[in-house]
């Protein structure tokens, strides 16, 4: 065989095995939403972030409305109020500044047990629960740090599963913070990033993102290097089938799960990619359980599965 069939084929044969993770330049699903500037149109803006709005100054006292997410005649009076009362200008308009003075008073509570970076050589680990709402910094296996979040909506659910920071980036600004560390989800883009609506942390309000106050994300970013593991545990989704290699999607992080907890796929991580490694312990199964070992997960191998094992959070 020529030589340069052998190298085609071994590109192919990798891309397989390490799918490339989303574009490193790519703006997190839904958060470039949270960076407008919000105004009277017509028709009225709508979206997540002006729900945001409409609960911080409900928070404060200013707003009293549905929570619609509308930009409204209602909406954009409660926000002159809120200007005025902070010396800014009463325009109605949602800019810099009135996002700014919207997260004042939003102050971290970072459970710190020490002060200073981890020791030096220790191997980091993030955990994020989403239960919890929070992320901690496990050194060496054991939890060290713990800091809170926001994580996604219900509509906007963040990945659960086992993911890798593959970029990271400074001062994108706006609902992106100071600083952003990219995971390598592979049906979207998500990632670790500051806020510029701190009073949401601690909630279930992202895109599916995982929000952290600007001054613990810029304690942390220092720390975590490219490679760094991240667990996020949380409810996993509902199984399906047909799936086949290729596919990438949360169903898929379920099913490896489901695979682990029943003793295959013991060596890959819980990643949303059905590649090699999980075809080959979908046909070990089969095969075990006397199913035609296709290596893609039928209605009957599911069936099977879930007799054996549930995931679990």
């Amino acid at each position: 065989m020529p030589i340069k069939n052998v190298g085609a084929i071994l590109i192919l044969l990798l891309s397989i095995l390490f799918p490339a993770p989303a574009e490193a330049g790519q703006l997190p699903c839904g958060c470039n939403e949270s960076n407008r500037h919000l105004l009277l149109l017509n028709p009225p803006l709508q979206g997540s972030d002006v729900r945001e709005l409409q609960q911080r100054l409900a928070q404060l006292g200013f707003y009293f409305g549905p929570l619609n997410g509308l930009y409204n005649q209602v909406t954009a009076r409660a926000v002159k109020n809120f200007q005025a009362s902070k010396g800014l200008n009463p325009s109605g308009e949602v800019g810099p500044a009135t996002w700014s003075a919207l997260g004042e008073n939003s102050s971290a509570i970072s459970q710190r047990q020490s002060t200073g970076g981890p020791p030096a050589g220790s191997k980091l680990r993030l955990l994020i629960e989403l239960d919890k709402r929070t992320l901690t910094i496990l050194v060496d296996g054991k939890p060290w740090r713990t800091y809170p979040v926001a994580i996604g909506k219900f509509e906007t659910p963040s990945p659960v599963g086992e993911w890798k920071v593959v970029h990271k980036s400074r001062d994108w600004g706006g609902s992106f913070g100071t600083r952003w560390m990219g995971l390598n989800v592979p049906w979207g883009v998500y990632g670790i990033h500051g806020t510029n609506k701190p009073w949401t942390i601690g909630s279930a309000a992202s895109a599916g993102c995982f929000r952290m106050h600007n001054q613990d994300v810029e304690e942390i970013f220092p720390w975590i290097d490219i490679g760094t593991p991240v667990e996020v545990k949380g409810p996993y989704t509902k199984p399906t089938a047909p799936l086949k290699r290729g596919q990438t999607m949360p169903e898929v992080v379920t099913v490896q799960a489901l695979l682990r907890q029943a003793g295959f796929y013991l060596f890959g991580p819980t990643d949303g990619f059905y590649g090699v490694m999980t075809e080959i312990a979908i046909k070990q199964f089969q095969y075990l359980h006397s199913l035609e070992a296709t290596g893609e997960l039928d209605e009957a191998t599911l069936e099977t599965l879930l007799m054996f094992s549930r995931p679990e959070a």
